[in-house]
C-alpha cells in the first residue's frame, strides 16, 4: 500500500543579506528511517534524492544497499525574516512483514521515526561552499557555524517533525 509522510524543519538565525549572508539553503536530499518490505528489515535508513524515481535502503551487511520503492514527492522551502523552513513529502510502498533478525513486526511508520536533512551554505569571505545536516535525535538547540570563517549561520531550535499523511 502507498504511504506518505510529511517532514517539516526550520532553521533560524539565517542571514539574508549583508556581510553575514551565507546563502543557507536546504539540499534536496533526506534520510528517513523506514521499515523495508524488500529486505524485510525494520528501522532501515533510507536515502532520498529529489527527482529520483526510487530511494536507497541501507539494509544491513547481509543484504547490502538496494533500491526501494520510495521517493520525494514534494520538496519546498520558504524564507521569512531570519528563518528558513522546509516541507517535504515522502511517498513509499509498504507491506506488512516480520523482521526475523529483530523479532518485530513492521509498521507503516517506524516506531521511532528518524530523519536527517541536509543543507548547504556558501562562505563569502573564503569563497567556499559547505554541507551541513540536522536530524531528529540531536539535543536542541543546535547552532551551525561556517567552518571557513566561524560565523553562526543557522540554529535548529526544534527537531524536524515527521507526520503520517496516509
Amino acid at each position: 500500500m502507498l504511504r506518505s509522510v510529511e517532514i517539516r524543519a526550520e532553521l533560524t538565525g539565517v542571514a539574508h543579506g549583508g556581510e553575514l549572508f551565507h546563502n543557507v539553503h536546504f539540499l534536496e536530499t533526506a534520510e528517513l528511517s523506514l521499515d523495508c518490505f524488500i529486505c524485510q528489515r525494520t528501522r532501515r535508513t533510507t536515502i532520498f534524492k529529489a527527482g529520483a524515481e526510487q530511494a536507497l535502503c541501507t539494509s544491513d551487511e547481509e543484504h547490502g544497499r538496494h533500491p526501494t520503492s520510495a521517493r520525494i514527492a514534494a520538496f519546498d522551502t520558504t524564507t521569512a525574516d531570519t528563518q528558513l523552513t522546509l516541507r517535504a513529502v515522502i511517498d513509499y510502498w509498504w507491506a506488512p512483514f516480520h523482521d526475523a533478525k529483530r523479532d518485530t513486526q513492521a509498521s507503516a511508520v517506524s516506531d521511532t521515526p528518524w530523519v536527517r536533512l541536509h543543507f548547504g551554505s556558501y562562505c563569502p569571505r573564503h569563497s567556499q561552499a559547505d554541507k551541513h545536516s540536522t536530524q531528529t535525535n540531536l539535543v536542541r538547540p543546535v547552532t551551525t557555524h561556517c567552518r571557513h570563517c566561524g560565523t553562526t549561520i543557522a540554529t535548529s531550535n526544534e527537531a524536524p517533525s515527521i507526520r503520517s499523511l496516509a
